[in-house]
C-alpha cells in the first residue's frame, strides 16, 4: 500500500499548478488556432513556463510541501468541534487516535478549501454490532460533506451509505477493505464548491476518493450536504475545518498519519 500512496503523492504532486497550466496551453491554443496554420516545427507547441515546483516525499509518503494534521505526536492541529475545548480523544503510543466514546466529533483549527487529503484508518478487530453501528465514523470535508468510515466486512448496509461512500449521495465503485482491524487509508481530491454574492451556488464541489490505492470515487460531482434525514442542503460558504466523527456508539475507530496539500 505504501507504493500505492507514494505513487500517488507523486502523481498529484503538481496539482496546485494544473489550473494555471491549464490557462496557459489553451491560451497558446487559441492563438495557433485564429492563426489558422498547422505548426511546421515541434517548437511551436512547446511551452516553457510555468515551472511545476519540485515536491519530494517524505517518511510515511508525506509530501514535502503537505500540512501536517497528525502525526502522532498530539492534537496540537485539532480541536473539540462541540466545544472549540482541547481534544479528549485517546492518543495512542503506536502514534495513532482513537475516537472517545461520547466526546463528540473533532476539526482541525484550520480551514480549508479545495485540498488533497492522506488519511489513514482502521477499525476495532472485535468486532461489536451491526450495519450503521459497527466502527462508525467519517472524513468531513468542510465540515459537510462526508466519507463515509464503517467495517463492512461481512456486513451489509445500505450502499450509498456503506465504507468509501459520499454519504446518502455516491455508492463506492468498489468495496476495497482491508481485513477487520488492520489499516486502510484513504487518498481524497476535493474541489470546494463556488457560490456569487446572492449565496447561489454556481459550481458544485467534486471529489474523488482512492481506497487501499483502488478508485471508489470518479470526479463525483456533490449534491450538497450529506444529510442523514433529508435532502443535500447548499448553503453559501468558505473554507471550512476537517471534521473527524464521533458517531457516539463507541465506534472505537482509530486515525493516523493525516496530512493535506492545499490546492487553491
Amino acid at each position: 500500500m505504501r507504493v500505492t500512496l507514494i505513487l500517488f503523492g507523486i502523481l498529484a504532486m503538481t496539482s496546485c499548478q494544473q489550473n494555471a497550466q491549464n490557462k496557459t496551453l489553451q491560451s497558446e491554443q487559441e492563438v495557433t488556432k485564429n492563426d489558422g496554420e498547422e505548426p511546421t516545427k515541434p517548437e511551436a507547441t512547446e511551452f516553457y513556463e510555468p515551472v511545476p515546483p519540485k515536491v519530494t516525499i517524505g517518511e510515511f509518503g508525506v509530501p514535502s510541501d503537505a500540512i501536517v494534521l497528525f502525526d502522532g505526536s498530539g492534537f496540537a492541529e485539532w480541536v473539540s468541534a462541540v466545544d472549540s475545548t482541547e481534544v479528549q480523544w485517546h492518543l495512542n503510543d503506536d502514534g495513532s487516535m482513537t475516537v472517545k466514546d461520547q466526546a463528540g466529533d473533532i476539526q482541525t483549527k484550520r480551514n480549508f478549501g479545495s485540498i488533497q487529503l492522506h488519511v489513514e484508518w482502521k477499525s476495532p478487530a472485535e468486532v461489536q454490532r451491526e450495519g450503521q453501528n459497527r466502527a462508525n465514523s467519517g472524513v468531513f470535508l468542510q465540515s459537510r460533506y462526508e466519507v463515509q468510515v464503517l467495517d463492512n466486512n461481512d456486513n451489509p448496509t445500505y450502499v450509498n451509505g456503506q465504507v468509501g461512500s459520499i454519504y446518502k449521495q455516491s455508492v463506492p465503485l468498489a468495496m476495497a477493505s482491508q481485513a477487520t482491524g488492520e489499516w486502510n487509508a484513504y487518498d481524497i481530491i476535493f474541489h470546494a464548491p463556488e457560490f456569487n454574492a446572492a449565496g447561489e451556488k454556481t459550481k458544485s464541489a467534486t471529489i474523488t476518493v482512492l481506497h487501499n490505492g483502488v478508485l471508489v470515487q470518479d470526479h463525483f460531482e456533490i449534491e450538497g450536504t450529506t444529510e442523514y434525514i433529508g435532502w443535500p442542503k447548499n448553503e453559501a460558504h468558505g473554507p471550512a475545518p476537517l471534521k473527524l466523527q464521533d458517531h457516539r456508539d463507541n465506534s472505537r475507530v482509530s486515525y493516523r498519519n493525516i496530512w493535506v496539500r492545499e490546492l487553491e
